[in-house]
């Protein structure tokens, strides 16, 4: 299989990564996550990517445009509610996804998101599904959270920089609030 792996960040990528490989998936790297605040932030994760991207020997596109008025329009009055905020911000990165798979005439595609757990999985299957079937690909849907401690592990050895939330402003301020 010929699959587009969205991802959002090296670390999560890390076990994703090593199993579909193991399965003889070949994959190509997407880098698209207009969420992600501040703009240091941003930079950051893109580096940590590259640097996995390196190591690894994988091919990533980037999407070096720093999206954010983009995601803020399509979230605004919706910060309150984690399950819609997060289902736009699923839906925005999903459909752009399966528009550059059918582009790449890739048979499917897949996210990271899917290796953390405190996404919401079934909210990103049922938007993956959807935007595949609009551009007529496959959503390769796989719990990868099976794999949390191995991959925070190996991104640990790869001395990856790791984040301490999701990338949006609302998760970063929800990470203060808890405390």
């Amino acid at each position: 299989m010929k699959l587009l792996l969205h991802i959002c960040c090296g670390p999560c990528a890390c076990y994703p990564l090593e199993v579909l490989r193991a399965e003889g998936v070949e994959i190509q790297g997407w880098f698209f996550n207009p969420n992600i605040h501040p703009y240091r932030e941003f930079q950051r994760r893109l580096e940590a990517l590259e640097q996995l991207a390196e190591r690894e020997n994988l091919a990533v596109a980037y999407e070096r445009r720093y999206g954010l008025r983009d995601y803020l329009r399509r979230v605004v009055f919706h910060e309150e509610q984690r399950e819609q905020r997060c289902r736009i911000c699923y839906e925005l990165r999903l459909n752009a996804a399966a528009r550059r798979t059918r582009e790449l005439g890739l048979d499917a595609f897949s996210s990271t998101l899917l290796y953390s757990r405190y996404q919401l999985h079934e909210t990103i299957r049922e938007v993956g599904e959807a935007a595949a079937r609009r551009e007529g690909v496959g959503f390769h849907y796989r719990d990868f959270r099976v794999g949390w401690q191995e991959g925070i592990d190996l991104s640990r050895r790869l001395e990856l920089y790791r984040q301490p939330y999701c990338g949006c402003i609302y998760s970063e301020q929800e990470r203060y609030d808890r405390s």
